[in-house]
């Protein structure tokens, strides 16, 4: 499925009213997800034991 047939289905599935900048959002949300999974799919994702390390760090208190 092509990058603007994903949109479009995605839209569609939106409620009518909803704000422009919250359908962007969406969007944005989407493209990020499809390159996580193009990245893992090169090997360039990062192992769990890694990320366990590193979640402390992105804590904020």
């Amino acid at each position: 499925m092509s990058n603007r047939q994903i949109a479009i289905d995605l839209i569609e599935k939106l409620p009518e009213d909803m704000p422009l900048n919250d359908i962007a959002r969406e969007i944005e949300f989407i493209a990020g997800v499809r390159e996580g999974f193009e990245q893992l799919e090169r090997g360039e994702g990062v192992p769990i034991n890694k990320v366990r390390e590193m979640m402390p760090s992105w804590i904020v208190e």
